[in-house]
């Protein structure tokens, strides 16, 4: 007998890098993610079906993202890197054993290990002809996982100014789909969690209007069912308030109050309040179980330590020790030890994931959701055993607990009532801080000038150019504009992370979007200076620059027709 269901969403994004750096910000960390979480993946759900297991995972793909793995450039890249990794491992085999290091005939045994699994993630890449976008849609059609998308370039939707833009994001995501998957996605990733409701605001001429909330565009974009954080339905303190996500620099960090408790729970799903959109929120203790690096599973000290490479080869070969070591004080990694320890943690995840719901359906007489929500480059680019564990935990699981898709458990459990969600993401504090603060302040009028600017354009052309230039570069406009509102840019300069990358990037997208706009406006287009930008940011190869065209802006209503009555 059934005690609920369990939905796993794994939410894969990385910022574009195409052509622009390799390392330490660029195309490798790509190919570091293709090596130890996407390619680790899908070998894990072809393992499990070959098994007669359907993993169930439902895997979010970014479109700039998904774009990126089909490209053939990066996939060539990709090539290079990882036989450049193999040569790697060869040459530190060579360099072992030696007299005059300690413990070399363990640094030869782990050179010939990742001799070996670089090898296997090279025949795997051959063995899916390449084409990793092309095995996600195989694995998809067969049943065994879901794919979900989200925003073109993963802009943060709630600072964009023009329902345009939150249009031309959703609008370029979904068609980028389709094309790729062969069927429309029905669910998508909010980006950053970022979400607002709809307000009263002002028109150019001073008139007020009604901008609708976020999931207006969603439905108008055919998406069932988006994701939150768990504070977006529950209220109190967020998660971000109380760990650290990363190193702020000099930036005030000003956290907002808790909220209210709203009375409602995460075990099931809800409608938004201003379309038939659902929302999941993720199970705060299924979530943190995980993702804690000082209570979670992925610090412990057997696995793999992320930060300690070798100065020679760049391979890994230490683990965590303790939370409490330096780096010089690291032990070496054991492959067979760090396995078991995976046997333990998902033994223990199985169990507390039955427990978890056992326990709800005994308080309330209803079987409950658990859906746990991390990013994809979580397991196996950060946390290095973590696919074992996805893979592990999926063949462990009870079957009084249901494993399914986002879109499975939501035709079998249809929301009943609605949820106002508040203005919010998943980053520090819950709110907007994080990309927007005095360091990225300067950012966003840019944004909002680009897109009052790409609307201008775009209405003089309602009909397509039979000049093929001007259609062109109409085409690479649009693509500048959307890059320019990816949410990366602000996230990795309030981080720190990769500060001065990022300001570069966003200039460069900036500078490219002005330059074709003013070519447009003054009939003067550069032929050779667009084709060089077709060469190097060619996402969404058939966009049309029309999905830039401006939505009206009508009068502010009485009263917002709610679709049901609301838990508030």
């Amino acid at each position: 007998m059934s005690v609920g269901s369990f939905v796993f969403m794994l939410h894969s994004h990385l910022p574009y890098y195409r052509k622009a750096g390799m390392w330490p910000f660029g195309e490798e960390n790509l190919y570091e993610c293709m090596a130890h979480s996407y390619i680790p993946i899908l070998n894990a759900v072809n393992e499990l079906l070959n098994e007669g297991i359907k993993a169930k995972l439902t895997i979010g793909l970014t479109p700039i993202l998904a774009e990126q793995l089909n490209d053939e450039h990066l996939k060539q890249g990709f090539v290079s890197y990882i036989d450049a990794r193999i040569k790697a491992a060869q040459e530190d085999i060579n360099r072992y054993p030696n007299d005059s290091v300690a413990h070399s005939q363990h640094l030869e045994y782990l050179a010939k290990y990742y001799f070996n699994w670089f090898s296997e993630i090279k025949n795997s890449f051959n063995k899916y002809n390449r084409d990793l976008i092309g095995e996600f849609r195989r694995l998809q059609d067969l049943g065994a996982i879901e794919i979900t998308t989200s925003a073109a370039t993963h802009g943060f939707l709630p600072l964009l100014s023009k329902d345009s833009s939150l249009n031309a994001q959703l609008k370029t995501g979904v068609e980028a789909y389709k094309k790729m998957f062969g069927r429309k996605p029905r669910g998508a990733w909010m980006p950053e969690c970022a979400y607002r409701p709809g307000y009263e605001a002002t028109a150019p001429d001073g008139s007020k209007y009604y901008r609708p909330a976020i999931e207006v565009s969603l439905q108008n974009n055919e998406i069932e069912y988006v994701f939150v954080e768990s504070h977006q339905i529950e209220g109190g303190v967020s998660v971000g308030s109380t760990r650290s996500i990363g190193i702020y620099g000099n930036i005030e960090y000003i956290p907002l109050p808790a909220r209210e408790s709203t009375g409602l729970t995460t075990y099931e799903a809800y409608w938004m309040s201003e379309a038939k959109v659902a929302v999941m929120g993720r199970n705060h203790e299924g979530g943190y179980q995980v993702w804690s690096a000082a209570d979670g599973y992925p610090g412990d000290g057997c696995y793999r330590e992320f930060h300690k490479k070798d100065d020679n080869s760049g391979l890994h070969y230490w683990r965590i020790t303790s939370s409490a070591s330096g780096l010089g004080e690291k032990m070496l990694y054991d492959p067979v030890l760090a396995m078991s320890r995976i046997n333990e943690n998902s033994d223990h995840y199985t169990n507390f994931l039955y427990h978890r719901l056992n326990d709800y359906k005994k308080a309330t007489g209803k079987e409950g959701l658990v859906m746990v929500s991390f990013d994809t480059e979580l397991y196996g680019h950060w946390w290095f055993e973590g696919v074992e564990f996805i893979k592990q935990t999926i063949k462990k699981m009870d079957k009084t607990v249901k494993r399914q898709t986002a879109s499975e458990y939501l035709d079998a459990n249809q929301p009943t009532a609605a949820v106002q969600l508040p203005e919010s993401s998943w980053g520090q504090g819950g709110h907007f801080w994080v990309w927007q603060n005095h360091q990225t302040e300067w950012m966003w009028p840019i944004i909002h000038g680009a897109e009052r600017r790409v609307e201008s354009i775009v209405s003089k052309y309602p009909t397509i150019p039979q000049n093929k230039v001007l259609h062109r570069a109409l085409n690479q406009m649009v693509r500048e504009n959307l890059l320019l509102q990816s949410s990366d840019w602000p996230f990795l300069v309030t981080t720190w992370q990769a500060r001065d990358y990022a300001v570069e990037r966003f200039r460069k997208h900036q500078e490219n979007f002005e330059n074709l706009a003013r070519m447009i406006e003054t009939n003067s287009i550069d032929e050779g200076y667009l084709q060089n930008l077709e060469s190097i940011d060619n996402a969404f190869a058939d966009i049309d620059y029309r999905v830039f065209t401006q939505i009206g802006e009508g009068t502010l209503p009485q009263a917002t027709e709610q679709l049901m009555p609301l838990y508030l």
